[in-house]
């Protein structure tokens, strides 16, 4: 393919076509939540169309299903990682709980339970180990 045959396409340009909800072919074209699903991920293509729905304020990228490569393994290193970012969001920092729930930290601080004193069901999170299993 020679130099004269690429072209540089700007997504935002107006340049791309536009389906509608429901109009994009779907045997070949998918958004990435759609080409996750099947397991695969868009790999480094451009998008070649765009999605729109709700009157035009809602859209998502369109991409080709033939050009998708399979997903990338999870390693022991990422879900160790993913592990600690999610135990910080889980974590109450003033009784130490771990729920199974992400907490409202951001407007809170905390669980309801140290904010306002609704009571927690034990069943909804791991209690902290005891302080004197933490000493020895």
């Amino acid at each position: 393919m020679a130099d004269q045959d690429l072209v540089d396409v700007d997504p935002g340009d107006g340049s791309l076509p536009i389906f509608r909800w429901k109009q994009a072919g779907r045997a070949q074209l998918a958004t990435r939540r759609q080409l996750r699903d099947l397991g695969l991920r868009p790999g480094g293509q451009e998008p070649v169309a765009r999605l729109e729905c709700r009157g035009g304020k809602r859209f998502a990228w369109l991409y080709r299903i033939d050009l998708a490569v399979p997903k990338l393994a999870m390693t022991l290193a990422k879900e160790a990682a993913l592990d600690k970012a999610m135990a910080a969001r889980q974590t109450c920092g003033t009784c130490r709980r771990r729920y199974f729930h992400c907490l409202p930290l951001k407007t809170l601080g905390s669980c309801l339970e140290c904010h306002d004193g609704t009571p927690a069901d034990p069943a909804s999170y791991i209690a902290p180990p005891a302080k004197h299993l933490l000493a020895a």
